[in-house]
């Protein structure tokens, strides 16, 4: 299993510590963020970059809260989690300064770094790419689609793709019809899988113990939507 390494950014007054994985041999490697969801940087995180660099990626699971985001007490990180979505501009921001650190270490070639992120980590990599910040492309599973400041006409040069659910009450069937709509106006390279019985947190095995209508894991959704974005990383960071 590898082996996490902190990773400390300070931005807003707010110390980030994320956790850095690394592919087995030498640098400069392709990365990809890991932008975890409303309860922090959890067991799915750590498991998803784990994956990532036995696939030869440096893998950042970020911390968009602080202190390191662990996802021990729910109303903490639910009042976190409540702090940043309703300052727009420091999700954008925060979200900009994890790919400018992981852009600038020493073991990352900075051309080839991509972000993927769940519920409300694909809200954060969703706001990268109408940050126009030079990803080569960004992957939401089951995000939060809207914005309050939508992606500009050329601004984000990258891929950018959607995993979503036709259940999923945090990010419903007309917010998936703007996202598309809002994409198409920008002249972005996009697509959007929607699956129909597909709920929130359809990626994460553990969604139903939370026992919440709405939020369920569905492994067919997870297998499709995690193949995909293995083929994506392979064409836009390895070709």
């Amino acid at each position: 299993m590898a082996n996490f390494i902190p990773v400390e950014l300070e931005h807003a007054g707010t110390n980030l510590i994320g956790q850095a994985t690394f592919p087995a041999g030498d640098g400069p490697y392709p990365a990809v963020l890991v932008m975890h969801n409303a309860l922090g940087l959890g067991a799915h995180m750590r498991e998803v970059a784990q994956r990532l660099a036995a696939l030869g990626y440096l893998a950042m699971a970020t911390d968009m809260y602080g202190s390191g985001a662990p996802s021990g007490d729910p109303r903490i990180n639910g009042a976190s989690y409540e702090a940043v979505m309703k300052d727009p501009a420091l999700l954008r921001s925060r979200v900009v300064a994890w790919f400018d650190r992981v852009a600038a270490m020493p073991d990352v070639d900075p051309s080839r770094v991509a972000a993927i992120g769940y519920c409300f980590g694909g809200s954060c990599v969703l706001e990268l790419a109408r940050s126009g910040a030079p990803a080569r492309a960004v992957v939401s599973f089951h995000g939060i689609l809207s914005s309050a400041s939508p992606m500009k006409a050329g601004a984000f040069s990258g891929e950018v793709h959607a995993y979503c659910g036709a259940q999923d009450p945090y990010a419903q069937l007309d917010q998936i019809e703007a996202l598309r709509a809002e994409l198409a106006a920008a002249d972005a390279q996009y697509s959007i899988t929607t699956f129909g019985d597909a709920a929130h947190g359809f990626t994460d095995p553990a969604a139903d113990s939370m026992g919440r209508a709405g939020i369920a894991y569905n492994a067919m959704a997870d297998r499709l939507s995690w193949a995909g974005t293995v083929a994506l990383l392979e064409a836009v960071l390895k070709a």
